[in-house]
């Protein structure tokens, strides 16, 4: 198997992807515009800030797999992926702990005013009578906008400081919101009205774009902070640039509606001046631990692949899942996942099935391996998947 690794990743996934017989090229320093040129041959592609492009999904049909060493996966032209038969997985919960951290040092970095105190310092000036009064956390309400693994890290720190935790999901229960510590709230406005802070943990999906928006932030209180380790599309910046004036709410974040695809790159964020702002540089994800954790599942993904060609983390939505079927294999299926949507009636391993153009369709009968080369038969029909 050919992979090209067109981001950073941890040194140990690379050597033992190596010492398992892949041919592995590293390649962070290309940019999204330069991976439709470098993709032809391979197999797989691991990314994980690097946008991947229809352009790049259309550049050589040998592509069967992408890997988001992450958990979110908005910069992989999903849909795209499945109509043409690529699979895209992800690594999900792996980041969860140092997302949480960051989390709680924007917390403290809004109510401290640590940024705008550096600043200063650092410009060679002293004003500890400007900076003397923060309210403190112990004793606040947090309101978490998702309760997945993220959410429920966060929770845990959280309560160490003193603070009472609200969690609203589409599919929270009390008893789910007591297993976090946590109260449940039955509305995302009711969650807004009752915070001292409101943080957000919800994947980016055409549902979720822009549900912190202008309804939400006109529930908040005055003087809340709102923070976002998830990203900028949830957010109505807009709508936040208005309740930042009118109601003083500070903002502590990690993501932004539009920033840029790679780095160095130019970029100032339009709220950035706003009193008490403290951001960093989607960088949530970004420490040893949690690289090390992301880059042992994506050698996970990879060996399960070769295995029998089941695609651990599958992500490709429902409308395009749904022409894939569990294989026959009790091998695979003993080894399979299933992809995001799909019912427990078809969950399995899943399959692609070459027919001329790249394609994720049904098919019948026994499919096994494509990465193996191994034959599917369908009725009296075999096709090789030697590629």
């Amino acid at each position: 198997m050919k992979i090209l690794i067109a981001d950073k990743l941890h040194q140990d996934a690379v050597d033992t992807l190596v010492e398992s017989g892949c041919e592995v090229k590293v390649a962070p320093e290309l940019k999204a515009e330069d991976l439709p040129d470098h993709i032809s041959g391979f197999d797989t592609l691991v990314v994980r800030s690097t946008k991947v492009s229809k352009k790049t999904l259309l550049a050589d049909r040998r592509l069967k797999l992408i890997i988001r060493a992450g958990a979110g996966y908005d910069n992989v032209d999903v849909s795209t992926a499945s109509q043409e038969g690529i699979y895209v997985a992800n690594c999900p919960g792996k980041n969860a702990i140092a997302v949480a951290e960051l989390t709680m040092g924007l917390i403290l970095s809004c109510d401290r005013q640590i940024p705008e105190q550096t600043a200063l310092l650092r410009s060679g000036k002293w004003d500890k009578k400007r900076f003397s009064k923060a309210r403190g956390l112990f004793g606040l309400s947090l309101g978490l906008v998702g309760a997945g693994s993220i959410a429920r890290e966060v929770a845990k720190r959280a309560r160490s400081f003193g603070l009472e935790v609200i969690v609203w999901s589409r599919n929270i229960t009390p008893a789910r919101a007591q297993e976090m510590g946590a109260s449940a709230a039955s509305s995302l406005e009711e969650l807004a009205a009752a915070a001292d802070i409101v943080s957000v943990h919800l994947a980016a999906t055409q549902e979720t774009k822009g549900i912190v928006g202008k309804e939400f932030l006109a529930a908040m209180k005055p003087g809340s902070f709102l923070i976002n380790t998830s990203r900028g599309s949830l957010v109505d910046e807009s709508a936040l640039g208005t309740a930042i004036n009118e109601k003083q709410i500070r903002v502590g974040a990690d993501v932004y509606a539009n920033e840029p695809a790679s780095a160095p790159a130019d970029f100032r964020w339009p709220l950035s001046d706003s009193e008490g702002f403290a951001g960093s540089h989607h960088i949530g994800a970004s420490t040893n631990q949690s690289q090390a954790a992301i880059a042992a599942e994506v050698v996970r993904i990879v060996t399960q692949f070769r295995v029998d060609g089941s695609v651990l983390n599958c992500v490709n939505p429902r409308e395009q899942a749904e022409q894939l079927v569990p294989t026959s294999s009790p091998a695979q299926k003993q080894a399979g996942r299933s992809c995001s949507g799909i019912s427990s009636s078809q969950r399995g391993s899943y399959q692609r099935r070459r027919n001329g153009k790249h394609s994720l369709r049904r098919v019948g009968g026994c499919l096994r391996s494509h990465s193996t080369g191994i034959a599917t038969k369908r009725g009296s029909h075999q096709q090789s998947f030697n590629s």
